[in-house]
């Protein structure tokens, strides 16, 4: 497999080396991996390396600069001893020849460079050049006694710089053959020397001592390169790994999902991204902690099931919900995340087990759906039966009603009799009352609502809630009644009477769950452009989990009265296009939040 990653678009590939063909993008990748190029499409070119080219360009450049020092510094050295003044009638002409000489291959070079792809065979090309040249310029500048014998050590050590150990060794073997060669074709007299007569033993000694020293510096350069060589591989591989790095913080930064890793004693290691948005805490506020503060002893099941798997491998938990920490809000609770889990092993780098990964994702609004489908569910059921039973009761009841009515006008009864009479009647009306009261909870609405709907002033509304709440018999002087509302003019499209009837039950609810006093606060801002809040704050006796789960549902347990007010209420705000939340603990009070939209 293969990956380039080239103007915002992945490629990848998987293959067979032995049988595949790439196109031509792939190109670059054909030769390392020694694949077949398509038929009748070409390679395309690939442009050379900018730091070998760098190189080159140096290489070229240093030797012409060299050459040009020695004949200034021959030129000086041949006007001071003897002493002298400086004139072209000393100027070296021989040195002079060399350097031009070197102007002209260094121009060749140049050309090559241009037309030529592999910079390496180059760069080797040029040093072996350079070792007949040097060979030369030795012969003319004394063979044996030249002093420019050094120049064989300063190529080898250029070359350590640039060519690998292998190639700096065969420089260096080239540098001895080269001098041994013009050493022994001058001891036989085959070559002119510019020395004069030595003997064979003087040439021996020569030849031995600087070919020793040669061999040395070449032994040297090349372990200087293979160390370069070393260096730079380490180099590159730092990189890869720093890029490696930060790929891998990006993969796991980018997950949709919360990711956390944890060691095996469970503590916290690394918190995504994700896993920030779904709990509002920073990474930096979980990393050290104990995974159990944050997901609680839910979790601890799954985690035991994984450190005890026999086949690690292949393990992983099955899904199971768990309750979230998440940050605190600026009134100090806490949102309520439920999140579905998954647990499953870390291993290491060298495949022992390590710790734990664990995934997670933010199923609350999921579960609320579920929960309102199920109440809608229920509530066609109970309108389907409603129906049915509407006219069958109500019209016995009003002949009832009438009946009894009608008695007690032409009955001449005993008081007791009255006063019996009287319960009949009362009854009669709070059971027709229970009915209508049903019927407008289980009515189906209309394009959404239940009546037609107008612009309406909801501080007005709650003002008008207010002034009858405080009159109410029910409110007492310990009562403390707060209501905060915008300075300026807040008007939703919605049924005027059926926004006040949610107003009202709630703050009655507020009230009755406050019987020894306490604070009733409510509060009107705009959430954005689209939705305006009414939180409703009591500082009451507050509401049970349990009886939570079920506080919307029709004649809930431990409703007062007949269980049907906060029913009508979630109804009238979900028929508005709004939505209702409930947070109360026992003991604490109740915050109530509508969201009704614009």
């Amino acid at each position: 497999m293969f990956c380039q990653y080239d103007s915002g678009k992945i490629f990848l590939a998987f293959f067979d080396k032995t049988d595949i063909k790439l196109p031509e993008p792939y190109y670059p990748y054909r030769q390392k991996l020694n694949l077949p190029v398509m038929s009748g499409i070409s390679a395309p070119h690939v442009s050379p390396d900018p730091t070998l080219v760098r190189k080159v360009h140096g290489l070229i450049a240093g030797r012409l600069a060299l050459m040009f020092l020695l004949l200034l510094a021959s030129w000086w050295w041949t006007n001071s001893f003897p002493a002298g003044s400086a004139s072209f009638e000393n100027f070296p002409s021989g040195l002079a020849i060399f350097f031009l000489v070197s102007i002209a291959l260094s121009g060749v070079y140049y050309l090559v460079l241009r037309l030529n792809d592999d910079l390496l065979l180059q760069m080797r090309v040029q040093f072996l050049v350079d070792i007949l040249f040097v060979t030369g310029l030795v012969w003319q500048t004394g063979d044996l006694l030249s002093p420019y014998i050094t120049l064989y050590v300063i190529l080898i050590c250029v070359s350590g710089f640039f060519l690998s150990k292998n190639d700096t060794l065969i420089i260096a073997g080239g540098c001895v053959a080269c001098f041994t060669a013009l050493s022994v074709l001058i001891g036989q007299e085959l070559l002119f020397s510019y020395s004069g007569e030595a003997r064979a033993s003087r040439i021996v000694q020569i030849i031995g001592f600087n070919n020793v020293a040669i061999l040395l510096v070449g032994l040297l350069a090349a372990r200087m390169s293979e160390r370069r060589r070393v260096a730079e591989e380490l180099k590159e591989t730092a990189a890869s790994f720093a890029d490696l790095n930060v790929l891998h913080e990006r993969i796991i930064q980018s997950i949709g999902s919360g990711l956390i890793t944890t060691d095996l004693e469970g503590k916290i290691y690394a918190f995504n991204r994700a896993a920030e948005e779904i709990s509002g805490l920073r990474a930096n506020e979980t990393i050290g902690e104990s995974v159990f503060t944050l997901l609680g002893d839910e979790i601890r099941p799954a985690i035991g099931i994984c450190l005890g798997s026999p086949d690690r491998n292949s393990f992983e938990s099955g899904p199971f919900e768990a309750k979230m920490r998440t940050a605190l809000r600026k009134d100090g609770s806490r949102r309520r995340v439920t999140v579905l889990c998954s647990v499953s092993p870390l291993f290491g780098r060298h495949g022992r087990f390590s710790g734990l990964i664990i995934t997670f994702q933010d199923v609350t609004q999921i579960r609320q759906l579920e929960e309102t489908l199920r109440r809608s569910d229920r509530l066609a059921a109970v309108g389907r039966m409603a129906a049915g039973l509407a006219h069958e009761i109500r019209n016995p009841l009003g002949s009832m009603s009438s009946a009894l009515q009608f008695m007690q006008e032409k009955s001449t009864s005993t008081p007791d009799e009255a006063s019996l009479m009287n319960v009949v009647l009362r009854e009669s009306d709070r059971l027709n009352g229970i009915i209508t009261n049903f019927l407008a909870y289980a009515r189906p609405s209309a394009n959404g609502f239940s009546h037609q709907t107008a612009e309406m002033d909801l501080g007005q509304a709650l003002r008008d809630c207010f002034s009858l709440l405080r009159h109410s018999p029910e409110v007492r002087d310990f009562h403390l009644l707060d209501c905060e509302l915008p300075t300026s003019t807040v008007t939703i499209n919605a049924n005027e009477t059926e926004i006040k009837q949610v107003f009202w039950n709630l703050l009655q609810n507020a009230i009755q769950a406050m019987p020894a006093g306490g604070r009733l606060s409510v509060r009107l801002t705009e959430k954005g452009q689209n939705f305006v809040r009414t939180e409703f704050q009591d500082t009451g006796c507050g509401i049970s989990a349990e009886t939570k789960r079920h506080l919307f549902e029709p004649f809930s347990h431990g409703a007062r009265g007949m269980g049907l007010g906060l029913s009508i209420v979630h109804k009238i705000v979900t028929d508005h296009g709004g939505r209702i939340d409930v947070q109360s603990a026992v003991g604490k009070g109740t915050r109530i939040t509508v969201d009704l939209p614009k």
